[in-house]
């Protein structure tokens, strides 16, 4: 069995190993994964800790020992980066840019240097809120985790990573953990609302906020108002 690391600023994972691969999620710097098959230009990937699993080009795997990718999996004193973009020295000196969220616990495995600021260790939900404010206007890439394009499901899950809470890739598998709740009146702001398509499927996840508006991904990662019927979309004028 084989194992990896992310040692860029983000690598794609696809759905298929083809010439138009849809994206199946990001791997930020700093995050690992088992090698589950290879070919001779693809290798196929389960991410830690969200189970998701994708193709990554061969000309983007960097290896890392069995007992490198067991601590990290096992950890759960991961510290990421706070900035919206961090830089992280490389051992022949030279410079990556890494987005925020980004494993830098993880440098050490590559012999490398985080040269920025440390997210809280314990953030409590205002502070986890107060972070996915900077993904505002964001615009939506199906697959997507970086400032530059991300989709609902893993704008929620990077975001409860930094409060060391691992969610699945998916808003359907998300839903299945905490606990539900009757009525908008009883969450707090930093929960998740969870919406379903007309044949039942939960497709969609959004982190609320306070007096009734909630923060999701919609063409673009945007705050909107939430009641008992769904999203209001203000700018349309019209539920979403």
């Amino acid at each position: 069995m084989k194992y990896g690391i992310c040692h860029l600023s983000m690598v794609p994972v696809y759905r298929d190993k083809n010439n138009t691969p849809a994206l199946q999620t990001q791997l930020l710097f700093g995050e690992c994964f088992k090698v589950i098959d290879t070919t001779k230009y693809w290798i196929k990937i389960r991410v830690v800790p969200e189970g998701a699993e994708g193709w990554i080009s061969r000309l983007q795997f960097c290896p890392i020992s069995k007992d490198a990718y067991e601590a990290n999996k096992k950890g759960k004193n991961g510290r990421f980066s706070g900035d919206l973009f961090s830089l992280v020295r490389l051992s022949n000196d030279h410079i990556l840019t890494v987005p925020f969220g980004s494993v830098v616990s993880n440098v050490s495995h590559l012999d490398a240097t985080f040269e920025g600021t440390l997210y809280p260790k314990r953030p409590d939900k205002s502070k986890l809120v107060q972070s996915a404010l900077y993904y505002l206007n964001v615009p939506e890439l199906k697959g997507g985790k970086t400032p530059f394009g991300i989709d609902s499901a893993g704008l929620v899950q990077l975001i409860y990573r930094l409060g060391h809470i691992d969610l699945p890739r998916t808003a359907a598998s998300q839903a299945k953990h905490g606990e539900p709740l009757s009525f908008i009146e009883e969450s707090d702001a930093g929960d998740l609302a969870f919406f379903d398509d007309k044949e039942g499927v939960i497709n969609h996840v959004g982190i609320i906020m306070k007096d009734n508006y909630i923060l999701h991904v919609h063409g673009c990662v945007r705050i909107d108002r939430l009641d008992h019927t769904g999203i209001y979309n203000n700018d349309s004028r019209q539920y979403s």
